[in-house]
């Protein structure tokens, strides 16, 4: 028999009140929770924290509090990435931040999906799709990524865009739903 862990994993529908992934969503919270009322200066021991509550954090990579997510160990998070105040990963499905990239206040990465019929939805049944940022990304305050959605290297995404569907590389896109508005100068 499938666990609802295993189930949520591999992306397929899944109960959301599961006892096991309760335990492992408590334990986020519990890190998220250190991580968002540690004192600030204390660099080492925030980086400490992220590590543990991360699935990976690379060298030189800069994330500040608050942060919320719901499991953690499904979130990467390249190097020489900075991650500003208030990023919301909501990484029920693999979320993959590559390297040198800026994330700006307040962004969201959303990867739960819900039944549209109502009985499903009621039972608590989910499921998700992965994100994947690129190397070298931009996006502005407030930007918002939906479940299964890639943004290709190199690509700027305004503030307050809401990303629907995948950006290839090298443009900027800006806009709710974000549309390409142009190509990224050399």
């Amino acid at each position: 028999m499938t666990s609802m862990r295993d189930r949520m994993l591999a992306g397929e529908l899944y109960l959301a009140d599961d006892p096991q992934l309760g335990i492992d969503d408590m334990r986020a919270q519990g890190l998220c929770h250190r991580v968002n009322t540690l004192d600030p200066t204390d660099h080492g021991g925030l980086r400490e924290l992220f590590r543990e509550l991360l699935g990976a954090v690379g060298e030189h990579t800069t994330i500040r509090p608050p942060f919320r997510c719901d499991y953690g160990y499904q979130t990467t998070i390249g190097a020489r990435t900075f991650v500003n105040w208030g990023m919301v990963c909501a990484d029920v499905a693999r979320v993959t931040i590559g390297d040198d990239t800026q994330i700006g206040p307040n962004v969201q990465l959303l990867t739960p999906t819900h039944p549209v019929q109502a009985g499903p939805r009621r039972d608590k049944w989910e499921a998700a799709r992965p994100i994947t940022i690129g190397d070298n990304v931009w996006l502005g305050g407030g930007v918002i990524v939906l479940p299964g959605v890639t943004i290709g290297d190199n690509t700027v995404v305004g503030a307050g865009a809401v990303v629907v569907r995948d950006l290839p590389a090298d443009v900027v896109a800006v806009g709710n739903p974000a549309r390409v508005v142009k190509a990224v100068e050399p």
